[in-house]
């Protein structure tokens, strides 16, 4: 059997290549929070970040400590809104997209 990546590796080097990618992690993440899903959404932003912008720039853009952004997205972190929409922003801002919210019945 051959050696394999880490499934984690995978995702990351993937998002690190493809612009696609990257946004659709932010509008997963995005549609994970508005079905409650908020642990899956903030294990695709922590790709996201790891994958593109690091968190010591997303830190300095956001006005917070890197640890504290990490901390917000770890499987124990619970963000405020205001720090999850913040963070969304700056990611959406970074990665020169826009989300559109379309509603179904």
């Amino acid at each position: 059997m051959g050696h394999t990546r880490p499934f984690k590796e995978t995702i990351l080097q993937r998002a690190k290549a493809n612009p696609e990618f990257r946004a659709a992690l932010i509008g997963e993440a995005v549609e994970l929070i508005t079905e409650n899903d908020v642990q899956t959404a903030k294990s695709l932003i922590r790709d996201y970040v790891m994958a593109s912008i690091g968190f010591e720039a997303l830190a300095k853009e956001v006005g917070k400590k890197p640890e504290s952004i990490k901390r917000m997205l770890s499987v124990k972190g619970n963000p405020t809104i205001n720090n999850m929409a913040a963070l969304l922003a700056s990611l959406m801002q970074h990665e020169g997209i826009q989300l559109h919210v379309e509603t179904t019945r």
